[in-house]
C-alpha cells in the first residue's frame, strides 16, 4: 500500500461563523495548526518511512508508527509543549549533575524497530548506556542500545507505555496534566512506578509537578536555580 496523499488531503472549511483550518498533507504540503494531531490508519511501514522522507524541514512536526494499529500519528505540538519539554529536561540534568552522574541526550530523535514501531520522545538520555552511544549521528535500536530514560510530554494528545513497548527504554515518563507518570521496563512489559530507578532517593511525582507549574509561572531559570537549591537543603 502506497501513501496516498490524494486521499488525505484536507482543506479550510466554514462550520457556522468560525473559520477552521484543517490539516492539509499533499505530496508538495504538509500543514498542521500547533495543538493539532492526525491519525492515518490501515498504514504500513513502507507508508511510515515515506512519510518521514517527506516531512523534510517539517521538523516540529512529531510522528509515531505501530505496526499493531497500523496507524502514522502526526502531531504538531504547541508552544507550551516545547517550554515544558525543555524544563522538565533540564531538572533531570540537574538531578544527575548533583549525582555527579555523566549523561548523553537527545531531542529530536526518531527511534525505530523496523517493522514494529517508530515514535520520536521529547526528549532521551542515555546513562549506564552512555559510552555505547558516544560520537553517533543516528541511533540504530539494531545495534544499539534503547535509552535509559525517554520522556513525553502530553498536552494536546496521550502517550501511553504501549507505544514504547518495541522500543523497550529502560524507563518512561509521561508527563500530563501536572502528573508524572513513571514506567520501567521489565520482563518485557512496563509497569508504573512510584519512584525512578535512576533517582530513587527523590519523590520525583511531587518535585517535577511543582517546579514544571514553577517554569511556567516565574520562567525555566528561576525554577530551575529554586530546584537547584531544593537539592541543596
Amino acid at each position: 500500500m502506497g501513501l496516498n496523499f490524494a486521499k488525505i488531503r484536507v482543506t479550510r472549511t466554514l462550520l457556522g461563523n468560525c473559520q477552521m483550518t484543517l490539516p492539509t498533507i499533499t505530496e508538495e504540503t504538509i500543514s498542521l495548526a500547533a495543538g493539532d494531531e492526525l491519525i492515518l490508519r490501515m498504514r504500513n511501514w513502507q507508508d511510515y518511512e515515506a512519510f518521514l522522507a517527506r516531512r523534510k524541514d517539517k521538523a516540529g512536526l512529531r510522528v509515531r508508527y505501530d505496526s499493531k494499529t497500523q496507524t502514522i500519528r502526526i502531531m504538531s505540538p504547541l508552544p507550551k509543549h516545547g517550554n515544558q519539554a525543555d524544563l522538565l529536561a533540564d531538572l533531570v540534568k540537574v538531578l544527575l549533575r548533583y549525582q555527579e552522574k555523566d549523561w548523553q541526550a537527545f531531542t529530536p530523535i526518531t527511534l525505530k524497530r523496523i517493522n514494529q514501531q517508530g515514535v520520536e520522545p521529547d526528549y532521551c538520555f542515555y546513562m549506564d548506556n552512555r559510552e555505547r552511544i558516544l560520537g553517533k549521528e543516528r541511533i540504530d535500536l539494531e545495534i544499539d542500545p534503547p535509552p535509559d530514560l525517554a520522556i513525553e510530554v502530553d498536552l494536546t494528545c496521550v502517550s501511553k507505555p504501549e507505544d514504547y513497548q518495541a522500543i523497550a527504554p529502560s524507563e518512561l515518563w509521561i508527563y500530563r496534566q501536572s502528573r508524572l507518570l513513571i514506567y520501567q521496563f521489565e520482563l518485557q512489559q512496563f509497569r508504573e512506578s512510584k519512584t525512578s530507578r535512576w533517582f530513587p532517593n527523590y519523590d520525583l511525582k511531587t518535585l517535577i509537578p511543582k517546579y514544571c507549574a514553577r517554569g511556567w509561572q516565574v520562567g525555566s531559570s528561576v525554577a530551575l536555580r529554586e530546584f537547584e537549591a531544593a537539592l541543596r537543603l
